[in-house]
């Protein structure tokens, strides 16, 4: 089906709130909650980094679900359901004080997320397909929504927490905030839904052809380091801001800031995603998003802070923009969903040991500025392996 760029934009725009929901404030509002969490609740930086990896690790076990359940329903169910699933569980989050229910909470918001990320970066590999000239933007876009969830959770939640202060557990409502913001994304995503919807589950033909990922070998690799090294900026960053005394309206001007640099990468990065076929743009983009990582971990100054949250933001999604688009340059359409799956696990497996290791090693003599250092080293590693994943021959 023919459309014009002005409808695929659109189409694009609105996927991407699935995304925002997914990831921007499902994932990541939860950077913003957890120096108020953790004074509260009297929480060690092992904890408050193990809830983003049980978040990770529902992630992990909803990607390894993707495959079959895309076997058995189309994608556009599993968006809607996974979408509002995750609105539930946000919701949820904000009835609890004891650490082991949120951890499920968070495990289970983990597993819907990952069914609403995994099937609105299909669905938008499907729209790139639409018009392949301008198909790495049409993914940056979608990709870019997180940036959108990022800087509302950056705009809304602290001043939840502002406005709620005199209550007991002044944290929750900014839960129940988020929930109400998913839930409203929830119904935009009913219109691409609807317009992208096939009447055939995904993985149809993926069934019958199974993909053979020893080829992907470093582009996975990459993509899983890139996994360890970005979650703990994303979860320990705002503590480390807060630790350093900035203000609360500093936080969430770095914070927005840092969401804005991530809608407007999609357009940045767009023309080397469509150019480059194997591993190097994941692996430019990893060395890149290693400085930023390490820039707070070396300078306190506010300046200094600000231009790695720019960089952060305008270069971490568009590593997963690369993942979909290594998927898309070298394997055929009907193995898309699996190998999108199969990117998605490894990208899961390394957020799993990224909060907790960066917590443990915070709540060491070396503080958070240690942990970002290993994280650094982490996306490094990651833009070592993924500079040796060649082009696969055409299918």
């Amino acid at each position: 089906m023919q459309a014009s760029p002005g409808r695929l934009f659109a189409l694009a725009l609105a996927l991407s709130v699935g995304a925002a929901l997914s990831l921007g404030i499902t994932r990541f509002a939860y950077g913003l909650l957890l120096p108020a969490m953790r004074e509260d609740l009297v929480w060690s930086y092992t904890l408050a980094g193990a809830m983003n990896t049980v978040n990770a690790a529902g992630y992990l076990m909803g990607a390894l679900l993707a495959p079959w359940a895309l076997r058995r329903w189309d994608p556009v169910l599993l968006l809607s359901r996974g979408a509002l699933a995750a609105t539930v569980f946000m919701g949820l989050s904000g009835f609890f004080t004891d650490a082991s229910v949120l951890l499920l909470q968070r495990f289970l918001a983990g597993v819907a997320s990952a069914s609403v990320f995994v099937t609105g970066g299909l669905l938008a590999a499907r729209l790139g397909a639409r018009d392949p000239q301008r198909a790495g933007w049409l993914l940056g876009v979608y990709y870019g929504g997180t940036g959108l969830g990022i800087t509302v959770s950056a705009l809304l939640v602290p001043w939840a927490l502002e406005f709620f202060a005199a209550q007991s557990h002044s944290w929750r409502y900014a839960w129940w905030l988020m929930a109400a913001v998913c839930f409203l994304g929830s119904l935009v995503l009913r219109w691409p839904a609807k317009q992208l919807a096939d009447g055939a589950p995904a993985g149809q033909q993926a069934q019958r052809h199974q993909v053979a990922l020893r080829p992907l070998f470093y582009g996975l690799a990459g993509y899983g380091m890139f996994g360890v090294g970005y979650i703990g900026y994303m979860t320990f960053v705002v503590a480390l801001l807060r630790a350093e005394g900035n203000s609360t309206q500093a936080i969430a001007v770095f914070y927005a800031v840092l969401g804005l640099a991530v809608m407007a990468s999609s357009r940045v990065w767009a023309r080397l995603l469509d150019r480059e076929k194997g591993g190097r743009a994941m692996a430019l983009l990893n060395g890149l998003l290693g400085m930023a990582t390490l820039l707070p971990a070396v300078s306190d100054n506010f300046t200094v802070l600000m231009f790695s949250g720019i960089v952060f933001g305008g270069v971490f999604l568009s590593i997963v923009a690369s993942s979909t688009a290594l998927v898309r340059h070298n394997l055929p359409q009907h193995q898309w969903a699996a190998g999108i799956s199969a990117f998605t696990v490894v990208f899961a497996a390394g957020q799993i040991a990224g909060p907790t290791m960066v917590g443990w090693i915070a709540d060491g003599e070396g503080g958070l500025a240690r942990g970002l250092l290993v994280s650094a080293f982490a996306l490094w590693v990651g833009a070592g392996l993924a500079w040796r994943q060649k082009p696969l021959a055409p299918h």
